[in-house]
C-alpha cells in the first residue's frame, strides 16, 4: 500500500487546518495551541507520515503494517512481539492442522453501539479472502460460525503462517459495510472517525464502546503535510507528535524530544535474476544480464560499507541490514557478512572474469558492468541512498546511473532493472511473498523473478510446521543451509542496505512508554499501544 502526502508548505495552512480540526471536535477546543500555549489536556495532533490512498478497510490491507486503529483484531502482538489475546479469549488447532477454532469475547460492541459476534468474523474473512488486495488468505477454505462467540477457520492445507492473519485483519461490521467503508470506517478499536478531510486531515475520537484500556486522550488530529511543512509545523508549537526524515533528527526543537524507535522497516536493491530476453504477459521485459551473474550480486554484498551508509545517509538513525528479517525470530544470524571489503569483492569480480577496461568499468565477454538503479522519485531517502550506492560502486568498477521513476513506471521497468525497495513486517510470509518462485512477478514481489527450488521447498515447510519454533529453523534454512539460500551468503537476489530507525519528535512531557520494533512505515506503527500515551503529571504545565 503506497502514500501520499500533500506538499503544502505555508505555515498559514497548517494553521488553519488546525482550527478546523478544533472547531469540528466534540470537545469544543476553544483555539489551537501555540508554542507557548498551554497543552491541550485530552487532545493530540500528529503529523506521523502519510495518508493511506485506499482508506481505512482491513479487508483490503489497512492495518497491515500497524495498528488497524479504529478495528480490533483477534490476537494482537505485546511490545516483545509475543501474541496475546485481543478480541479472542482462546484459539486451538487441530492436529492436523488445517483447523482452527478461535473463542471471542461477549462484550464486544462497534463504535456504533451494535454488538461484535462470530458473524462479523466470518463476513471480515470472506470479504478479505476475495478483495483481491494484498492479503493473501488463498489457503483459506472456508471460515465458519460455530456459535455467536466462536470460529472455525478451515485451511486447504496446514499453514502455521495463518496466525499472522489474525494478527493484522481488523474486525469490520458486516451490518455497516459497503463500497463506502474505507471512508466511513465502524469499528470496535479505541477510536472512531469522526471527519477525514481528503489531503488535509483526519479527526477521531475515542470510541465510547471500546472493551480494551480506554485512552487518556479524547481526540486525535492526523495532519497529513509534506515532511518540511510537518516539521515547520511541530518546530511552532502546533504538532504534539510528528515523524521526521533523519536529516532533521539532529535539529533543535523547543518543547520537543527526539524518540527514535528500532525498526524491521528495510530499503535494500533488488537485482535481476535472469538474463534479458523474456516478457511478462503484458510485454514488460524481465531479466538483466549484468544483474543475472552471480559474481555481480556477490561482490556488491561484499563491498558494500553498509556502516557509512547508515552514517552518512541516515544521520546514524538505522542499522545495517543483511536481510528482510533482521533479529526477528526467523532470522538466520549466519546471514550477517563481513562487507566493506573491497578488496575481497574486486578478487569475487577478477576471478568471474570481470577485468576493469581503460576507463575503469569492469567488462566480461563485451558486455560493461553497467546498469540503472531506480528509486520512487518522491522518496528523498531511497534517492540519497542509491546515489550514495553509486558512489561506493565505482572503486569496484561497477557503474551505476540512478533514475527516480514514478510508481506506475517503475512497475513497467523493475522486472528488467535493479530497484531500491523497502520492505519489513512482523509476518514472516513477507520473506516467501519476495522470494518464492510461486510469486515471480507478482505486483512487487519477486520482481527479480528469482527461483530457487531448494529454497521453496524450505519456505513450504515452514508455512507447514506445527510450531512456530519449528517454522523459524526452515526460515533459516532458506536463507542459508551451508550451501545455498536466498541470502548474500547464497544466491544474493538482493543487497539489503540498511534498518531504519523511525525517529519522533514529541511533546516534552508526553509519555508512549515502549515500543515495539516497528515494521515498514505504512499504515502508523507508533500509534499500536496510543491507549497508554498520557501526560507526565510532574513536567507538565
Amino acid at each position: 500500500m503506497k502514500l501520499r502526502v500533500t506538499s503544502a508548505l505555508l505555515f498559514l495552512l497548517i494553521v488553519a487546518v488546525l482550527l478546523s480540526a478544533c472547531s469540528a471536535s466534540s470537545s469544543k477546543v476553544d483555539k489551537v495551541a501555540g508554542a507557548a500555549d498551554t497543552i491541550k489536556k485530552d487532545t493530540l495532533v500528529l503529523a506521523i507520515d502519510g495518508e493511506p490512498d485506499d482508506g481505512f478497510d482491513p479487508t483490503t490491507g489497512w492495518g497491515q503494517y500497524g495498528s488497524p486503529l479504529f478495528q480490533s483484531t483477534l490476537l494482537t502482538r505485546d511490545e516483545d512481539l509475543n501474541i496475546k489475546n485481543d478480541l479472542a479469549t482462546n484459539y486451538e488447532v487441530s492436529e492436523d492442522g488445517l483447523s482452527w477454532t478461535v473463542e471471542i469475547r461477549d462484550d464486544v460492541k462497534f463504535s456504533d453501539g451494535q454488538p461484535l459476534t462470530a458473524e462479523d468474523v466470518v463476513f471480515t474473512f470472506e470479504k478479505a479472502k476475495t478483495s483481491g488486495s494484498v492479503l493473501d488468505l488463498n489457503n483459506l477454505s472456508k471460515v465458519d460460525e460455530v456459535d455467536p462467540h466462536t470460529i472455525q477457520f478451515t485451511l486447504q492445507q496446514p499453514e502455521i503462517t495463518f496466525i499472522y492473519q489474525l494478527t493484522s485483519i481488523g474486525i469490520v461490521p458486516k451490518h455497516h459495510y459497503s463500497d463506502m467503508y474505507q471512508e466511513d470506517p465502524i469499528g470496535s478499536g479505541p477510536y472512531k472517525l469522526v471527519q477525514w478531510d481528503k489531503g488535509q486531515q483526519l479527526i477521531v475520537e475515542e470510541n465510547p464502546h471500546y472493551y480494551g484500556k480506554k485512552p487518556y486522550f479524547k481526540q486525535l488530529t492526523f495532519l497529513f503535510l509534506s515532511e518540511d511543512a510537518a516539521f515547520a509545523a511541530a518546530k511552532a508549537g502546533e504538532v504534539d507528535v510528528v515523524s521526521v526524515p533523519p536529516t532533521f533528527a539532529k535539529e533543535e526543537m523547543a518543547g520537543m524530544k527526539v524518540i527514535n524507535v528500532e525498526s524491521v522497516d528495510n530499503r535494500g536493491i533488488a537485482f535481476p535474476y535472469v538474463k534479458a530476453g523474456n516478457e511478462t504477459e503484458d510485454g514488460v521485459p524481465i531479466g538483466n544480464d549484468v544483474t543475472a551473474d552471480k559474481a555481480i550480486r556477490a561482490a556488491i554484498n561484499i563491498g558494500i560499507d553498509r556502516e557509512a551508509l547508515v552514517d552518512g545517509v541516515l544521520e546514524g538513525f538505522g542499522t545495517p541490514a543483511y536481510s528482510v528479517a533482521d533479529k526477528l525470530p526467523w532470522w538466520n544470524p549466519e546471514t550477517k557478512i563481513e562487507d566493506g571489503d573491497m578488496e575481497q569483492a574486486k578478487s569475487i569480480l577478477e576471478e568471474a572474469g570481470w577485468k576493469e577496461n581503460s576507463d575503469g568499468v569492469r567488462e566480461k565477454e563485451g558486455l560493461q558492468a553497467s546498469f540503472t538503479l531506480l528509486y520512487p522519485a518522491d522518496d528523498q531517502n531511497r534517492q540519497s541512498l542509491s546515489m550514495a550506492f553509486a558512489d561506493m560502486m565505482k572503486p569496484l568498477g561497477i557503474k551505476v546511473e540512478t533514475a527516480g521513476k514514478s510508481w506506475n513506471e517503475l512497475g513497467e521497468m523493475m522486472f528488467s532493472n535493479p530497484v531500491m525497495m523497502g520492505w519489513g513486517s512482523h509476518d514472516p510470509l513477507e520473506m516467501y511473498n519476495i522470494y518464492s518462485s510461486e510469486t515471480r512477478g507478482e505486483d512487487f514481489y519477486n520482481t527479480n523473478f528469482y527461483s530457487n527450488p531448494t529454497v521453496d521447498t524450505y519456505m513450504e515447510k515452514a508455512m507447514q510446521a506445527s510450531s512456530q519454533e519449528e517454522a523459524n529453523k526452515y526460515w533459516q534454512k532458506a536463507q542459508w543451509d551451508g550451501k545455498t539460500g536466498l541470502s548474500a551468503m547464497g544466491d544474493a537476489p538482493w543487497a539489503w542496505l540498511v534498518n531504519l530507525e523511525h525517529v519522533y519528535f514529541i511533546r516534552d512531557n508526553l509519555v508512549i512508554g515502549d515500543q515495539k520494533v516497528q515494521p515498514h512505515g505504512h499504515g502508523w506503527p507508533i500509534t499500536d499501544f496510543i491507549s497508554n500515551w498520557h501526560w507526565d503529571d510532574e513536567k507538565e504545565g
